[in-house]
């Protein structure tokens, strides 16, 4: 008989680790496999925000990546003529999330650090340098065949499963789901340099977008002396070609020569904008790339997948452990890919917007934008933090009422004695109220938090601002730390409760 898990997970990159790691933090026993026997030694994400930062630090390992991270310097866009038209920038401090709220890191020392993590749950098998090579479902479960090298195949019984194999998912094809393209496709080459300090005098001291119609390309300041280049190839140009040495340091010629520096990686691509047609065919989810890609200028790749499986890993959790039964168990894991592809979507416009300011290679149109840009902002060109790009969830598992702080990120506040909130209530469903708010007693299924009690007091006063911003005077927070609901008053209160156990019933 082949052995039984509640979950099983495809791939074992960003998504697939951290969902691993939540669900068997969760306490269900989980299967994990990759066909790759360690971490992807290049980087390919570059960049992380203080959403994913609170994930790492729900699974208790946010001190330990941090000699990976440094803050995201800030973007400037300069345009035709060389004059900057834009200033990506992040959010001043106090910082809601209560980390930096926009970082760059290094991918594969970061990726050791989860893994790590998931190594010391004991209900976590990992397998590996092992490939799927069959799944089928039935009403009861996803029966699925590994196979390692030289070795004949085995089976492996899971409740559920979840495709975080990648943008090339096979587990996607297994179940029939197709991608539908949001109208992005460009060839573009990516370039990794651990750059000398003589490389490094000659370079900008901030990441920039040149918004050049000869040649659009970025240039973002990682950690340490790395930097990065996304750098687009012209019609005619060779891929291939451009991704050698020689290619490659010609390419670079405008900042550093083989003297500046050594190559990590260059690698061409092809920059796409796509999203699954659906998120789950019966008991098999997708995650990460699997469910999505969009082009790289923001740097929310990663980013997305880990909050696919933040949304995705506390509901299933939630349906495994009989917290939810029924038709609200089904409504509730449904909730996920509404939710989590609308969102994708409508960040992934963002995105190709930006990119559209970038990309623009008629020489005329470009003009225009700068002329446009500048007059927006009245000729002062204005910091813009990168958080306010992010949407909010607006559909899904939320209140009934759509009140203005309804489906956002809730802060996390950093309490007296200079602990953050979540490392004191936890991270399952609280409700937060201030003082104007007569507190209910909280129970097991529900956290109280009263901000402004003679025990719970917030240093910075990052809520009092989030509260006086969205007219309300308490929220319901999910487990993934979005809004469920918020009330404006002891008497909209009870209404939000009942919507939340309705909701779960």
């Amino acid at each position: 008989m082949p052995e039984v898990f509640d979950v099983a997970i495809v791939g074992f990159g960003p998504a697939g680790v951290v969902a691993a790691a939540l669900l068997g933090q969760a306490g269900l026993k989980v299967h994990a496999c990759d066909r790759m026997e360690a971490v992807h030694q290049i980087p390919r994400a570059i960049a992380l925000d203080h959403e994913i930062m609170r994930v790492f630090q729900q699974l208790g390992v946010a001190d330990a990546v941090r000699p990976y991270c440094e803050p995201f310097t800030p973007s400037e866009y300069f345009g035709v003529d060389g004059q900057l038209i834009r200033r990506m920038t992040m959010v001043e401090p106090p910082y809601p999330q209560g980390h930096t709220p926009s970082i760059v890191f290094t991918q594969p020392q970061v990726e050791r650090v989860l893994r790590e993590r998931v190594a010391q749950l004991s209900n976590v098998t990992v397998a590996l340098g092992t490939e799927v090579t069959d799944l089928v479902q039935d009403e009861g479960g996803v029966t699925v065949t590994l196979r390692r090298a030289n070795e004949t195949g085995r089976t492996i019984r899971a409740r559920w499963a979840i495709a975080c194999d990648g943008g090339a998912s096979e587990v996607r094809g297994m179940v029939g789901i197709e991608l539908e393209d949001l109208g992005f496709d460009e060839p573009w080459l990516v370039v990794d340099v651990l750059v000398n300090e003589r490389g490094l005098a000659r370079l900008p001291k901030t990441s920039v977008q040149y918004c050049e119609p000869e040649r659009p390309c970025t240039l973002v300041i990682g950690p340490g002396n790395h930097r990065r280049w996304e750098i687009s190839l012209k019609p005619g140009e060779d891929p291939m070609q451009a991704a050698t040495p020689e290619g490659t340091w010609k390419l670079l010629s405008r900042w550093l020569t083989p003297q500046d520096g050594t190559l990590w990686r260059q690698s061409s691509y092809r920059f796409h904008a796509l999203v699954a047609q659906r998120w789950r065919e019966g008991r098999v989810f997708l995650a990460g790339d699997a469910a999505h890609m969009q082009p790289p200028f923001l740097g929310q790749g990663m980013c997305q997948g880990i909050r696919d499986v933040s949304n995705l890993a506390w509901k299933l959790a939630a349906v495994v452990q009989g917290h939810v039964h029924g038709q609200a168990a089904q409504r509730l894991l449904d909730s996920y890919g509404i939710e989590r592809k609308h969102h994708v979507r409508e960040l992934t416009t963002r995105i190709k917007n930006i990119g559209e300011v970038i990309c623009q290679r008629d020489m005329a149109m470009a003009r225009e934008r700068d002329t446009k840009l500048l007059a927006d902002c009245g000729g002062v060109v204005k910091d813009t933090p990168r958080q306010d790009i992010l949407p909010r969830i607006d559909s899904g598992l939320l209140g009934v009422r759509d009140t203005s702080g309804r489906g956002t990120l809730f802060p996390q506040p950093k309490l007296e004695g200079g602990v953050l909130m979540d490392e004191r209530f936890g991270n399952g469903w609280r409700l937060v109220v201030d003082e104007t708010i007569a507190a209910p007693v909280s129970d097991e299924t529900l956290r109280v938090v009263a901000l402004g009690s003679s025990e719970v007091r917030e240093l910075e006063g990052v809520v009092a601002s989030w509260m006086k911003r969205h007219a309300c005077h308490a929220a319901l927070i999910r487990p993934d730390n979005h809004v469920f609901a918020t009330a404006a008053s002891s008497d909209e209160l009870p209404a939000v409760l009942t919507e939340y156990r309705a909701a779960l019933a």
